[in-house]
C-alpha cells in the first residue's frame, strides 16, 4: 500500500510540475516534432539496407535479402580506397581542425588589449557563417594557375605556377586549410568561454610565485579547459567519417578522384547516380557501416577520455 501512495504522489507532483511549467513544454512542442519528424522517423527507413529497395514497390513491396547488401562491402574492391581515403581525410581534419582552435584561443587570451582581442574574435569567426560554395569560389580564385594571388607569388619567386585543384597531393591540404578557416573561430570562443571560467586569482598567485606567461598557460589555462576540450573530442570522433560532401563535390574533378572519392561521395553517387538505376539498399547498408564505425569511436574515445582524466594527463 505503501508503495502505492508513494506511486501516485508522485504522479501527482509530475503533473503538478507539469502544469506549473506548460508554457515551456508548449514551446517544446515543435522543436520536438522537428526532431521526431526529421531525426527518429528516417531512422526507420534504414530497413532498405536489408532489402532489394525499388522506389515503385517501396519498403513494404520490395523483397527482404538479409545481409547481402552488407556483404557486397567486403566484396567491393574499390571499398578500401575508399575507406582509406576517408580515414585519412577525416584524421588530417581531427589532427588540425582540432588543435588549432585550442592553440588559438590560449594565445588569443595572452592579449592583453582588449580592443585586439574582440576584434580578432570577430574576425575569425565570420568565415563559419560562409557557404561551401563560396569558399570554395575563394579558393580557387586564390589558387588559380594564371591570376591566383599564390600561383602569381610563386611566379615572381621564379619558380613554375602550380594546378592545385588539379592535382590528388594538394587536395587534403586544401580541403584541411578550409575546415581550419572556417571552425577555427567559432571552436576559438567556445574555448575563450571556457578560460573565461577560470579563477582569476590562480593566475595572480602564479604571477607572486614568479610563474612566465607560458608557464601559466601550460599549467592552469589547459588544465583549466580540460573538461571542454575532451567533450569536444567525443563530438569531432564522433564525426571523424562526417566530412563536408558539400566541399568535396565542389572541389571534386576527375584529376583527383584517388584522393577525394571518400564514403560519401560514393553513397551520392549509388543513391543519386545520373546513369544506371540507383541501389538505395547498398548506399544504404555502406552508410550504416559507416555509423556503427563512428558510434563504437565515440563509445573508445568516452572510455579513454575517463581514464585520462583519472591519472591526469593534462
Amino acid at each position: 500500500m505503501e508503495n502505492i501512495k508513494t506511486k501516485q504522489s508522485r504522479g501527482k507532483r509530475l503533473l503538478q510540475y507539469i502544469r506549473k511549467n506548460r508554457l515551456i513544454y508548449l514551446m517544446m512542442i515543435p522543436a520536438l516534432g522537428c526532431w521526431l519528424l526529421f531525426k527518429v522517423g528516417p531512422l526507420f527507413g534504414m530497413v532498405i539496407a536489408f532489402q532489394d529497395y525499388s522506389p515503385f514497390k517501396g519498403i513494404l513491396g520490395s523483397p527482404f535479402i538479409g545481409l547481402e547488401n552488407f556483404m557486397r562491402i567486403f566484396k567491393e574492391p574499390y571499398m578500401l580506397t575508399l575507406i582509406r581515403n576517408t580515414v585519412l581525410l577525416a584524421l588530417y581534419t581531427l589532427v588540425f581542425s582540432f588543435t588549432v582552435p585550442v592553440a588559438f584561443a590560449l594565445f588569443l587570451n595572452e592579449l592583453k588589449n582588449s580592443l585586439v582581442k574582440k576584434g580578432v574574435q570577430s574576425i575569425s569567426f565570420l568565415p563559419y557563417f560562409i557557404s561551401s560554395a563560396v569558399m570554395v569560389s575563394i579558393l580557387y580564385t586564390m589558387v588559380s594557375p594564371t591570376t591566383g594571388v599564390i600561383n602569381m607569388m610563386l611566379v615572381k619567386l621564379g619558380m613554375e605556377p602550380i594546378y592545385f585543384m588539379a592535382q590528388p597531393g594538394w587536395f587534403r591540404p586544401l580541403y584541411v586549410i578550409l575546415q581550419i578557416w572556417q571552425t577555427c573561430g567559432y571552436y576559438g570562443i567556445i574555448y575563450m568561454a571556457a578560460i573565461m571560467s577560470i579563477d582569476p586569482s590562480i593566475y595572480e598567485a602564479a604571477s607572486v610565485d614568479g610563474a612566465s606567461r607560458w608557464q601559466k598557460m601550460m599549467k592552469i589555462t589547459l588544465p583549466g579547459i580540460k573538461t571542454t576540450v575532451v567533450v569536444m573530442l567525443i563530438v569531432a570522433v564522433g564525426n571523424i567519417f562526417s566530412v563536408d560532401l558539400d566541399r568535396i563535390l565542389l572541389m571534386y574533378n576527375p584529376s583527383v578522384y584517388e584522393t577525394a572519392d571518400v564514403l560519401q561521395t560514393y553513397v551520392y553517387r549509388l543513391s543519386f547516380q545520373s546513369t544506371g538505376f540507383p541501389d538505395y539498399g547498398y548506399a544504404t547498408a555502406v552508410n550504416m557501416v559507416k555509423s556503427v564505425i563512428a558510434f563504437l569511436l565515440v563509445i573508445l574515445t568516452n572510455k579513454l577520455s575517463k581514464k585520462y582524466a583519472e591519472t591526469r594527463l593534462f
